[in-house]
């Protein structure tokens, strides 16, 4: 651990526990904890990258606006390119005078419309939005099923236009409920040695052409709730039995599932800390 970094070694990745190095109450940093929405329509994800504009880049701008420091958030979850959501968490320091719970009103100012601070908060300066005991994510997957495309929904649901089987759907998702390897609905440059995963919930409701699955877990592989509604579609379709998910999930294998769907249906809801 380098000195005064607060780095901390996560396989190759080094993770900064502290934003900002040498941040403390000594030097007059806080913690303060956002609870973010976003339309990831027109972003390369969440995490600063070369190639394109993300979430994470936007809002280090829009502090740096605001408070005049060089601040580097940290967020829960780092959403692919195109992926919505409703309630990821970040953290930063800094020794902004503002106070932390107005910090959502005045951060919204220096946003653009496609990205909201829902609420703001100070936190322990040792406390981190992905290393927690107790950290429950939930995702809902967005269908449009129907003949015809709906402009209105292009940017937040998968249009399918051939009639899905939404019963059959229900059953396969039954086989991913509790603790399993899910190897199979992983992208294959996952880097993780455990793939083992628990899903406390996994519901699909349908209303008129439009279908949701919500699912609930400790924790999701890369991809792995794309990948689930990609070969719950396919049940759907009927290209599957539901039996075949058990099938699926026995075998550990990338290829045996389902395509990755496109990533505008997929929403992260909301992350519980068990606070």
């Amino acid at each position: 651990m380098g000195k005064g970094t607060g780095q901390i070694q996560l396989g190759t990745e080094e993770i900064q526990k502290n934003p900002v190095p040498n941040s403390g109450p000594a030097n007059g940093f806080k913690r303060i904890r956002l609870v973010i929405a976003y339309d990831g329509t027109d972003y390369c994800g969440w995490q600063i990258q070369p190639n394109g504009i993300t979430v994470e880049e936007v809002l280090n701008k829009a502090l740096k606006r605001l408070t005049g420091e060089d601040i580097r958030v940290i967020g829960a979850s780092r959403t692919d390119s195109g992926v919505h959501a409703l309630g990821n968490v970040a953290v930063f320091d800094t020794t902004s005078s503002i106070p932390p719970e107005r910090m959502s009103y005045a951060l919204n100012q220096k946003l653009p419309e496609d990205i909201v601070v829902i609420r703001s908060e100070e936190v322990p300066l040792d406390w981190h939005p992905r290393y927690r005991d107790v950290v429950i994510k939930t995702y809902e997957y967005h269908i449009y099923n129907a003949p015809v495309k709906n402009p209105l929904k292009r940017r937040t649901s998968t249009h399918i236009s051939f009639p899905l089987d939404v019963d059959k759907m229900r059953e396969g998702a039954d086989y991913l409920l509790g603790e399993h390897d899910f190897a199979s609905f992983c992208n294959v440059r996952t880097n993780v040695e455990d793939t083992v995963r628990t899903v406390t919930e996994l519901q699909i409701t349908c209303e008129g052409p439009d279908i949701v699955m919500r699912i609930t877990g400790n924790g999701f592989l890369y991809n792995m709730v794309r990948i689930i509604a990609g070969t719950l579609i396919r049940v759907g379709r009927g290209f599957y039995e539901p039996e075949r998910v058990r099938e699926i999930l026995e075998a550990r294998e990338r290829t045996e599932a389902g395509v990755t769907a496109p990533p505008n249906g997929l929403v992260l809801v909301g992350i519980d800390y068990g606070e």
